[in-house]
């Protein structure tokens, strides 16, 4: 038995064995390859899992969701099922479910335990080879069933593909409600699928581009309660708070190092420059990472803390450019017509998002380290803002529409776009690491 400790969540996960099928070596059923510009979804079956009524059919029901709205799998509408599960723990008649093409199968259970606790458990079937692909089981207090099913999804998830999911995470923005020009902004966070909002900021002050750090406990933001946009540190779960520092002038898109010591961040000074810096959080002294006469803003560090990419209008409009961690090399990367803005690093390190403006129109795109292969991803009337998911193969985004923003996600192969519900409008999303 394996012990996985996470923020609010203590779950105990065991690997299920079988003496009636042997687990299948380590081969992915889903072929992921943006490069094609669409994956067939493979088709699944989702029974409700046995032994907690409502509860078991609540958590197959969220696997299901994240397994579907991933866009590489089509959960089987459950009227098509021949076999009812009945025991999901014995081999299931694998022939009812080729004759409906479910590729794959998952049955499991739900139960309480005698201290209170829910004991979860799956298995993964391979029908078309006849055999069990994986299992697991996961105890969790009420208060956790979904971070459970989430869990279990990231566990399917990477089992048929080879990579790891992203589903057990949680999105930090801004809710947006009021009038249009008395909008109300305040900091909120929710799982990745809109469920369990929760207000971090009372709406007084205006907040802006909340920020994650490495160790998924701690975000940057900016906040104008001082009338000046100044950038704090806020601890999530405690609610306590810090000045990163009082600079002088404006401030802008801080962003967090890879190891969680340094925030980056755009300085605007008296000379009317904006310049980027990076300040170290232990010493609080500050670098200057860029000195030019043009705006220099939206710095985004690469996932081994060794380069950086930023925008600049040096070359006349705003344009990518990467340069050391140090500031060293500064070199332009986008030659494309429009306007580019907000590049993130993806956190597999292949690839930058960007948004683009063109035409009249704002795109949501991603372009290799040195600038080739760009690719548009999303276009509408005004888009901007991508955040990567932890494994750099999903982007979420706000969209204005009908008076106000909402965000949306996108799949690198662009075919994939879901709208994430949220109760008020909401926009400058940023996508948490996996927790743990």
């Amino acid at each position: 038995m394996k012990s996985i400790l996470k923020p609010l969540l203590t779950i105990a996960a065991m690997a299920l064995g079988m003496t009636v099928a042997v687990t299948l070596p380590a081969r992915a059923l889903v072929e992921l390859n943006v490069n094609k510009g669409n994956v067939e979804p493979l088709p699944i079956a989702i029974t409700d899992f046995q032994g907690g009524d409502a509860l078991g059919a609540e958590i197959s029901g969220i696997v299901s969701a994240d397994l579907k709205r991933s866009g590489l799998f089509a959960p089987i509408d459950k009227s098509a099922f021949i076999e009812k599960i009945s025991n999901p723990d014995a081999t299931p008649r694998f022939e009812d479910w080729k004759v409906i093409n479910a590729q794959a199968l998952v049955t499991g259970s739900v139960g309480k335990e005698a201290d209170g606790r829910i004991r979860a458990q799956y298995r993964l079937w391979d029908t078309f080879a006849g055999q069990q692909m994986s299992g697991e089981q996961f105890f969790a207090n009420d208060a956790n069933t979904r971070r459970v099913a989430h869990i279990i999804a990231d566990a399917i998830y990477e089992r048929l593909t080879g990579e790891k999911g992203y589903f057990d995470t949680r999105v930090v923005f801004i809710d947006e409600s009021g009038a249009k020009n008395a909008r109300k902004k305040r900091l909120a966070i929710m799982d990745q699928d809109g469920a369990n909002v929760r207000y971090l900021s009372n709406g007084k002050s205006i907040v802006l581009t909340p920020r994650f750090s490495p160790n998924r406990q701690e975000i940057t933001y900016m906040s104008y309660e001082s009338g000046q946009p100044r950038v704090y540190l806020l601890q999530i779960e405690t609610g306590q708070r810090e000045l990163v520092g009082n600079f002088p002038g404006m401030t802008f898109a801080p962003r967090f190092s890879p190891d969680g010591q340094k925030v980056i961040m755009s300085l605007l000074r008296d000379d009317g420059n904006s310049n980027i810096f990076a300040m170290d959080l232990r010493s609080r002294s500050t670098t200057r990472l860029t000195n030019s006469t043009a705006i220099d803003t939206s710095p985004s560090y690469s996932p081994d803390g060794s380069k950086v990419v930023f925008t600049s209008d040096r070359g006349g409009r705003a344009q990518i450019y990467v340069m050391g961690a140090d500031g060293s090399g500064q070199t332009r990367i986008s030659f494309g017509d429009g306007v580019y803005s907000t590049p993130v690093w993806s956190p597999r390190g292949d690839l930058i998002a960007f948004t683009k403006q063109t035409g009249g129109e704002f795109q949501i795109g991603v372009m290799r380290t040195d600038g080739s292969g760009e690719r548009i991803l999303s276009t509408g009337f005004q888009q901007e803002g991508p955040t990567w998911a932890p494994n750099g193969r999903v982007l979420m985004f706000f969209r204005d529409s009908n008076g106000g923003p909402k965000l949306v996600s996108v799949d690198l192969t662009g075919r994939n776009e879901q709208s994430i519900p949220t109760a008020n409008f909401a926009s400058d999303p940023a996508w948490s690491p996996l927790l743990e």
